[in-house]
């Protein structure tokens, strides 16, 4: 460390590696043209190397030129952390952890609500598919789908969703309005792969009293938000779950199919280590998420 120089000397390299000549760097810097030369011939000293071929223009030499991406880093790097350490400043970093589909559908939409409830929070959002451990600083809580079962772990349940077929009006307009859930297996059907927590076609078909048939089914999705898109493209009926297309039916882009109800056997819960659920800015957040909760329970038939 004794080949560190000040602060100042470093800041007059940097600033000179992004300009042509002595002056250009002291109009940046507010300082004069011999300031910033006599700068860099002390930085040159200091480390025994030419920095700069110097001439009409300043051009960096291969010492320069390795040297300039490593000095302009610290001071990107310096500059980002102090402006995230001054936007903490008086408040809670809170790690939150849940899936991919959950956080754009549901969760995004509603944080600005957060931001102006609790502004003393700040979320850090992670997106994730795999079960949650909590080590190593992975998170401080979680959302997660399943039925309740978190050993070892604080959990509290917050809704379950409706599922229901939906549309576009586009493919709606082409092929008709369905007028019987047994119509459906005349039209494309969009389908999950794979093992899914959520049932699929064959289960709501039999919750609507409809044996196992064959499916018209024109292309399968290994995701839940690839299968929307493709209703919303038209390319065929879905199999949505109310809290991924709360928008979409909204504004009318997607049509839902028969107010049959159909509550998921499995539900969101709030999750996270023992002991941390009492802590001032958990509580917030998590009775903030219960708010949220009820609303879309109350709207998609809550049931616990």
């Amino acid at each position: 460390m004794r080949d560190l120089p000040p602060t100042s000397t470093l800041r007059a390299f940097e600033v000179a590696t992004r300009h042509a000549t002595f002056t250009a760097a002291s109009q940046e810097l507010h300082v004069t043209q011999s300031a910033v030369s006599h700068q860099l011939r002390h930085l040159e000293d200091l480390w025994g190397l030419q920095l700069f071929e110097r001439g009409k223009s300043l051009n960096l030499t291969p010492a320069g030129a390795a040297l300039a991406p490593i000095v302009r880093e610290f001071f990107m790097n310096l500059e980002a952390t102090l402006s995230e350490l001054r936007e903490e400043k008086g408040r809670v970093r809170l790690k939150v952890s849940t899936t991919y589909s959950f956080a754009l559908k549901w969760l995004l939409p509603r944080l600005p609500g957060l931001s102006q409830q609790h502004p003393d929070i700040l979320v850090t959002l992670e997106t994730t598919d795999v079960a949650i451990r909590f080590s190593a600083g992975e998170a401080d809580v979680a959302i997660r789908l399943g039925n309740g079962n978190y050993p070892a772990l604080y959990s509290d349940f917050m809704f379950r969703e409706q599922i229901f077929p939906v549309a576009s009006p586009d493919l709606l307009q082409r092929f008709g309005v369905p007028r019987t859930p047994a119509e459906l297996l005349r039209y494309p059907l969009l389908t999950r792969d794979g093992v899914d927590l959520v049932p699929k076609w064959e289960v709501w078909f039999q919750q609507v009293g409809l044996g196992i048939s064959p499916l018209n089914e024109c292309v399968r999705f290994a995701d839940t938000n690839m299968t929307v898109e493709a209703a919303l493209l038209g390319q065929g009926i879905a199999l949505a779950r109310s809290g991924h297309v709360e928008a979409e039916l909204a504004d009318g882009r997607l049509v839902r199919l028969f107010d049959v109800p159909f509550a998921s056997p499995v539900g969101y819960y709030f999750v996270c280590p023992k002991g941390i659920e009492s802590q001032p800015h958990i509580i917030r957040f998590h009775d903030w998420l219960l708010e949220e909760s009820t609303k879309a329970g109350l709207r998609y038939g809550r049931e616990a």
